[in-house]
């Protein structure tokens, strides 16, 4: 902690951070607060750290064994059937050809290597507590049953294919679920109640400094790889967490000062018929539209990609994706089904590797974005596959399933959550 100090991105309020602060204790109205490091020059370390390479822009207090990181490379088959001339691809992922090695094939990795760093004396006799719709949950148990990391997950019982793994986990690591039909914020809900107990703390969401920056390492690696900012920015969105990641990264390149002076420009992607910050956004509205939740949950369902499906997305507070849009000049893209498939094609015929139905998502919009004159064949461009190699990784090793220790049904009171977790606690 001595290396970085906290800001109410709200006020500007600069203090301390007591090992596990979230929120500004004196803030008064909703705003995400962010890390302020006293090295204004990023100093990259060894490739051999993984994502600790980058450890000054970020709010770790250790480092972790088996530590993986994202790679950016400049595309040529994609590039030049998009018509651009100046792709770069920051893929997260299974790609050994690229030197690309997480094994959950999802950039997840970079926030659960960065979280449970930033884990201190404090917290140490504490389990930690995630809400995941699948990706996040399998990169916490990886990284937690590498470490020996108390962990309890709370995932969408529809959502449990997400929970793969190359070896048997730790017994550290649980699992609770909301019973089919339930959506990831179901699995909030019931995270927030087991954060209720005593034993337990919560992980944090978009609230953590250490999950954002850790995937801010996507940017950092765009940025030092290309050797300067990139014109824009493309990614698929559930919380927009990833992308405001990438804005706040670009701010402080700019305070560095060797990679230019502009901001890149956030373009953003969700998957239709889910697509609330979509709504929000064309209607210039902070606030999301009011949005029933049966609705929501039924449209969720829908999707290709149900990683991005959350309903309660760090999107209308200070410093959340609404002021990243608006300070970046940036755009939301609604992308269907049909498309994200038709774009996963395309990545692999092009570029030789599978990718997940978020990363089709965004490269989707790519392509809108091209189709409409939003961006031009020498726009510098970032590209952030946020998963890829599955089909890769398991036809070289084996899987294993994680079995939940309780599936809680729809409408599940707190009372109910406090009675299981407690007897789970005790076995």
């Amino acid at each position: 902690m001595e290396h970085y100090k906290l800001m109410n991105v709200a006020t500007g309020r600069i203090f301390e951070d007591q090992g596990w602060t979230l929120d500004d204790p004196q803030g008064e109205k909703p705003s995400l607060v962010r890390a302020i490091y006293e090295q204004k020059q990023l100093r990259v370390g060894d490739d051999r750290l993984g994502l600790y390479k980058y450890a000054d822009w970020m709010p770790i207090q250790r480092t972790l064994e088996n530590p993986s990181c994202p790679v950016t490379y400049k595309s040529e088959k994609l590039a030049k059937r998009l018509g651009l001339n100046n792709l770069y691809i920051t893929f997260s992922g299974w790609w050994p050809a690229k030197g690309a090695k997480m094994t959950t094939c999802s950039f997840k990795e970079t926030e659960a290597y960065s979280v449970c760093a930033r884990l201190g004396e404090e917290q140490k006799d504490k389990v930690l507590v995630v809400a995941s719709a699948g990706n996040t949950a399998r990169a916490f148990a990886k990284v937690c049953s590498d470490n020996g990391i108390p962990l309890l997950l709370c995932v969408p019982q529809d959502n449990l294919n997400a929970l793969w793994f190359d070896k048997p986990l730790n017994p550290c690591v649980k699992l609770f679920t909301t019973a089919s039909g339930s959506d990831y914020f179901d699995a909030i809900q019931l995270s927030n109640y087991v954060c209720e107990l005593p034993g337990f703390l919560a992980e944090g969401g978009a609230k953590n400094i250490a999950r954002r920056d850790g995937m801010s390492t996507t940017m950092m690696s765009a940025v030092t790889t290309i050797g300067r900012i990139p014109d824009f920015y493309f990614q698929a969105v559930g919380s927009g967490t990833g992308a405001i990641a990438a804005w706040e990264a670009n701010l402080r390149f700019l305070e560095d000062g060797r990679f230019g002076q502009h901001k890149a420009r956030l373009f953003v992607s969700q998957n239709k018929p889910f697509v609330p910050m979509y709504e929000a956004w064309r209607q210039d509205s902070r606030a999301l539209l009011p949005y029933d939740p049966d609705q929501a949950r039924r449209d969720a369902a829908q999707i290709c990609a149900p990683v991005l499906s959350n309903r309660k997305p760090p999107y209308s507070l200070a410093g959340g994706l609404y002021d990243a849009l608006k300070d970046t000049q940036g755009d939301i893209f609604a992308v269907s089904n049909e498309e994200a498939q038709a774009a996963k094609e395309l990545f692999e015929e092009t570029e030789g590797i599978d990718i997940y139905h978020a990363a089709g998502v965004a490269l989707a919009s790519l392509v809108q974005a091209i189709h409409i004159n939003k961006v031009k064949s020498d726009d510098v461009i970032m590209l952030n596959i946020t998963g890829g190699g599955e089909k890769h990784f398991k036809e070289q090793h084996e899987h294993y399933h994680l079995e939940p220790a309780h599936i809680f049904p729809i409408g599940f009171t707190k009372e109910a959550v406090a009675a299981v977790t407690e007897g789970l606690m005790k076995k």
